[in-house]
């Protein structure tokens, strides 16, 4: 039989897409209806057409592999359901760039029809390019049920919810204050707005009272809205200003006349007590205005520059109509003061300008119903946080929720199913387009010209992906899903959406569990941005290292919830893990001359070493499948890495080495089944974070039966390979060995160099260092290990350690060439006093000490202690050799 060796050198290049392709071919991501399988479903988070993957997506694309990749190898019928997001607004942006760079028009000279044609041309150029790098990175996905959030299927699911929740009262068209962004010049929701702190100023204005000499005072961060004002507030308990309720203002500059009122919206504590009322440019205001029936005057349009309604300010930009109505107040007597003042102000998630408040006739859904049997699925535990804290921004969120404006004034996605006769003004919803008016019998109908919030047709996804509004196979079978991976910064915008939806539409929950992860930031904790230029691609990474150093990376010390450092020295160390595994694979190959074992034979032969190693690769699969059962995964990858690197490559490979080198023919075969069995099962258990070295790996071991460690079975715990005894001997041997390896590096000794090791050691202790007396041999340079009960005929110059149950001595004239260490010695203490030398003059010297910077006075302090130290420890040791000698 002919064993085939990997490649001396790993090369992650040479073989990850000869495996991805290898799995497509194979169809092993491939989901089927199958009524003897428990389903286990995540719906993939789609990324943006607009984009490229970035280290977010990365971490949240590793982490729901992972437990697809566990999940399938447990026996689940898995489906990872991929697509993407047709992103209303980034892609729009995009397409209008584009095509004012190429041809200088705007979106309107082309027109609304060619400017789609270009958006889906964009959409087929770029769309496509996000999932292939998805695949580079090892997304085990079904590709055949890919969906896009705009195919016909999805465009469906849309109008149907639509019509429904309008047809039930949700959805209604309304004129209110809704959040404008004056760049993207659409609504946004309350979600879609950010907030950032920043620094401005209060301005405080003199209101005069008509036909008196009184006047209030009043403070705002935004003066160009009072041109809008129609109040001005006061709590309907302050005293200060009960004469004046009910009595004119002259609105400064403009001299329009405006009432004083009385509303407990008003905190008289705060400032002068008094509050200008500017319902169509502040939501507040906006309530106010409501309750005392108030005009709405808008003074700017949708680029945010001044309207007709501002009077000599119209055609100036906001923020330039502040400067100029400022300079005039202030000529004119009413600017009282002016104070800095940090407070958070609205920008637009997608483009960062400040978002204008602004009175709007747009669609809205009605939330507060909605919302609450998203609020009980949560507090009955039917669907759970992941880590559980994320509730309470779950539950603020929705508990706190306003209407959802759901129009956006864009022509790229879905648009609203809403038709206007243009005879009697009737709105009809339709799910077709009508050919006549349902009130008059007109045909002229014209579309409403708005399309859907993106995140309307995101909340639909986990449903609409599996062929609802039909009654599919798929969408009984693999509805509710198990998990969704997400950010928690994405909570209000995406899950909250989904969670009612799927109630309302689907009768229940659209998930199980909610993994909330972190975000990936840079190695000085910052997150991860265009502007501070500190972005790390992940293909770079992959293309340099590989996928799976990548993924290690992204997986290890990742905590549910909590954001992560990206350390380029990580993903090197993984490599590093990688190559050992690899080199530790050839080793066993190398060794290997047959492909079956006869098990009960070798069982009979195994020694400490093989019932150890067997004995912790049970329990460490037992404490990796609970971890990840509880979503642990930085801590189940850490297990298996550690129980890899350190127990088999460093310990057990060295232990059984001689057997291999031997001519013993039994032990032999049980030392190789061991490396093999036990091999077989940390690929197993490492093939979810490493999907691609584990396969290719995987495809050489001669001993496997399973085509694709892929399909092969999860390990489960095996109670006849539990060798609790077996393990504390070893680990009472693995202290010992590794304390005569401290005291040989203490005394820089060559491992060629070997020496006697004395054992002291209580009766537990001196039977299990007695079955392994050998290990001494291999793994501690020992010419012989005397092992003895009581501590007798020990060398006075003995080196010694302590460990449990056992005192370890070393002969020092056994291990040291006293004249060598001598020389070795004083060449260390010239050095020493040498660098002594210099750090003293330094410090000594005065200028020195008044130029340099305390950072630098700090460090040399430093360097001197230490220095000082390492000479003290050199002395000790030169007079102790010295001793010797004499």
């Amino acid at each position: 039989m002919e064993i085939k060796n990997l490649d001396k050198t790993y090369n992650p290049q040479e073989f990850e897409k000869r495996i991805y392709d290898y799995w497509m071919e194979k169809e092993y991501f491939k989901a089927e209806v199958n009524p003897d399988k428990e389903p286990f479903t995540i719906v993939l988070p789609p990324p943006n057409i607009t984009g490229q993957l970035h280290m977010g997506h990365a971490l949240d694309h590793t982490l729901q592999d992972i437990l697809i990749r566990y999940k399938r190898m447990q026996g689940y019928e898995t489906l990872w359901l991929p697509g993407t997001d047709h992103a209303s607004i980034a892609t729009e942006v995009k397409v209008v760039e584009k095509i004012l760079e190429e041809e200088g028009k705007t979106k309107e000279e082309i027109g609304r029809d060619e400017f789609l044609k270009r958006a889906w041309a964009w959409k087929e150029e770029y769309g496509g390019r996000i999932v292939e790098q998805m695949k580079k990175l090892g997304n085990s996905c079904d590709w055949s049920k890919e969906r896009f959030t705009m195919d016909e299927g999805c465009n469906k699911a849309v109008t149907e919810v639509f019509v429904k929740l309008y047809e039930k009262g949700y959805i209604y068209r309304g004129n209110r204050l809704i959040n404008w962004c004056p760049d993207c010049k659409t609504s946004l929701s309350d979600a879609e707005v950010e907030h950032e702190e920043k620094g401005g100023y209060f301005w405080h204005i003199k209101y005069p009272v008509k036909d008196s000499d009184e006047y209030l005072e009043i403070a705002t961060t935004r003066p160009e809205t009072m041109l809008g004002d129609t109040a001005v507030a006061v709590h309907p308990e302050d005293e200060r200003y009960a004469h004046l309720v009910g009595k004119t203002l002259i609105l400064p500059i403009v001299e329009r006349e405006i009432p004083i009122i009385a509303d407990e919206y008003v905190d008289k504590e705060f400032g002068t007590g008094a509050v200008k009322i500017t319902p169509a440019h502040d939501p507040n205001d906006f309530e106010v205005g409501l309750r005392h029936n108030l005009e709405q005057i808008t003074v700017m349009d949708d680029e945010a520059k001044m309207n007709e309604h501002a009077g000599k300010y119209k055609g100036m930009d906001r923020y330039e109509c502040r400067k100029a109505l400022v300079k005039d107040l202030e000529d004119a007597g009413y600017l009282v003061k002016v104070k800095e003042h940090q407070h958070n102000v609205g920008v637009c998630y997608r483009c960062s300008t400040v978002v204008e408040p602004r009175l709007s006739d747009q669609w809205f859904v009605k939330m507060e119903e909605l919302a609450k049997p998203a609020i009980e699925a949560v507090k009955k535990g039917k669907t759970k946080f992941i880590p559980e804290r994320f509730n309470k921004i779950y539950f603020h969120w929705l508990e706190n929720i306003k209407d959802w404006c759901i129009s956006r004034q864009l022509w790229w996605g879905h648009r609203i199913p809403a038709y206007y006769c243009e005879d009697c003004g009737e709105i009809i919803v339709s799910r077709t387009a009508p050919e006549l008016c349902s009130k008059c019998n007109s045909s002229k109908l014209k579309q409403d010209e708005d399309v859907l919030d993106t995140w309307f047709s995101s909340a639909l996804w986990p449903f609409s992906t599996l062929g609802w509004p039909e009654e599919t196979k798929e969408l009984k079978y693999f509805y509710p899903t198990d998990v969704l991976v997400t950010g928690y910064d994405i909570i209000f915008f995406w899950v909250v959406r989904m969670m009612f939806s799927g109630i309302e539409q689907m009768g229940d929950i659209p998930f199980k569990y909610v993994f909330v992860h972190g975000l990936v930031r840079d190695s000085q904790g910052r997150k991860m941005s265009k502007s501070l230029g500190n972005g790390i691609d992940p293909l770079d990474i992959i293309n340099q290292y590989g996928a799976d150093a990548l993924r290690m990376t992204l997986a290890t010390g990742n905590s549910p919830g909590n954001d992560m450092r990206f350390y380029i020295e990580r993903v090197e160390s993984n490599r590093n893990f990688a190559n050992k595994l690899w080199n530790a694979t050839r080793f066993v190959l190398m060794n290997l001359n047959q492909d079956t074992f006869d098990k009960a034979e070798c069982e009979k032969h195994f020694t400490l070493a093989d019932k150890w190693i067997l004995s912790r690769m049970n329990q460490v699969a037992k404490e990796v499948t609970d971890n990840l059962d509880k979503f642990e995964l930085g801590m189940a990858v850490q297990k298996v890495y550690d129980f890899i690197w350190s127990e088999y490559c460093d310990w057990y490979i060295e232990l059984v080495k001689p057997r291999l080198y031997g001519e013993e023919t039994d032990t032999k075969h049980a030392a190789l089944y061991t490396l093999t069995y036990v091999l077989e099962n940390m690929l197993k258990l490492l093939h979810p974070f490493m999907p691609f070295i584990t396969e290719e790996i995987w495809k050489h071991l001669p001993t496997t039966k399973e085509d694709s460690v892929m399909i092969a079975p999860w390990p489960k715990y095996d109670p006849s390979y539990s060798f609790v005894q077996e393990e504390k001997n070893m680990e009472i041997i693995m202290d010992a060995i590794r304390s005569v390896r401290n005291i040989r590096a203490e005394m820089n000794v060559v491992p060629s160099k070997k020496a006697k090791v004395i054992i002291v050691a209580s009766d537990e202790a001196y039977d299990a260092i007695d079955m392994g007396k050998d290990y001494f041999i291999t793994l501690a340079s020992a010419t012989e290990v005397v092992l003895q009960k009581e501590k007798k005929d020990i060398p006075e110059d003995a080196m010694s350690a302590v460990v449990a149950g056992a005192e370890i001595f070393l002969p020092l004239d056994e291990l040291v060439d006293f004249e060598k260490e001598i020389e070795r010695l004083e060449k260390e203490k010239e050095k020493l006093e040498k660098e002594l030398k210099r750090v003293n003059g330094k410090l000594s010297n005065k200028g020195f000490l008044e130029k340099a910077p305390a950072k630098v006075i700090e460090e040399e302090k430093n360097k001197q202690a230490n220095y000082q130290s390492m000479m003290d420890k050199v002395i000790e040791r030169l007079e102790g050799m010295k001793k010797k000698i004499k």
